[in-house]
């Protein structure tokens, strides 16, 4: 991996362990390498929302390295991202305005839930998750989403749910410069106008036997 994060008190990974460049030249530093600079938000797809911190160059194994110091300030935790590494661990700028748009439109539609089971979804719902996809991540909102009139989520559900939505919040935020809760009224407005909440008891999700479909 070429960043490893600490769950607990903030410190940076070791670049030591970052792939290194075969060519023979040392990587020359740059304020806006790949298109990112220091100070900026950006989305890191296993992380979510983070910000550059610095741009800072490491000797490792003879040769200059070119890291991004990244912050994730809720989560307490410090990455160091080789510029190289940028386009396979698939950092990205926050998403354009057409974009958010989109995403949450797709809050609005009816939840799409396979009838396969819940493990197989699971999975699916987490890789959506940390594919830094802002709407994949609201698909995933929206099919875990319940109202007051539904049967209540599972705890594995409610957690995947919990993550979908506080990625998709922290963008939101960042994007739109607003508060993390405001942005979370402005997800879950969304969700309030999509059809399946409506209150109507015959429009739930049923479950049976571990596998969920919307009911007819």
């Amino acid at each position: 991996m070429p960043a490893t994060a600490a769950s607990s008190a903030p410190r940076s990974t070791d670049p030591s362990k970052a792939a290194v460049p075969s060519g023979k030249a040392p990587i020359k530093p740059s304020n806006a390498k790949a298109g990112f600079k220091a100070n900026e938000f950006i989305v890191y797809p296993a992380h979510g929302v983070g910000q550059i911190m610095a741009i800072e160059e490491q000797e490792v194994a003879g040769f200059k390295l070119e890291l991004y110091v990244i912050s994730f300030v809720k989560d307490k935790m410090t990455l160091k991202v080789p510029t190289p590494k940028v386009a396979s661990v698939g950092m990205r700028k926050l998403a354009e305005a057409d974009v958010v748009k989109k995403a949450l439109d797709t809050l609005t539609g009816r939840a799409r839930v396979k009838r396969t089971m819940w493990s197989r979804r699971a999975q699916e719902y987490e890789a959506k998750i940390n594919s830094g996809d802002l709407v994949a991540i609201a698909e995933v909102v929206r099919d875990l989403y319940r109202s007051d009139v539904q049967p209540e989520q599972s705890y594995s559900e409610r957690q995947l749910y919990e993550a979908a939505i506080d990625r998709m919040a922290r963008e939101i935020a960042a994007v739109q410069k607003l508060g993390d809760a405001d942005a979370l009224k402005v997800i879950e407005s969304q969700l309030q106008k999509g059809p399946r909440r409506a209150g109507k008891a015959d429009e739930a999700v049923a479950v049976e036997d571990g596998d969920v479909e919307e009911a007819a």
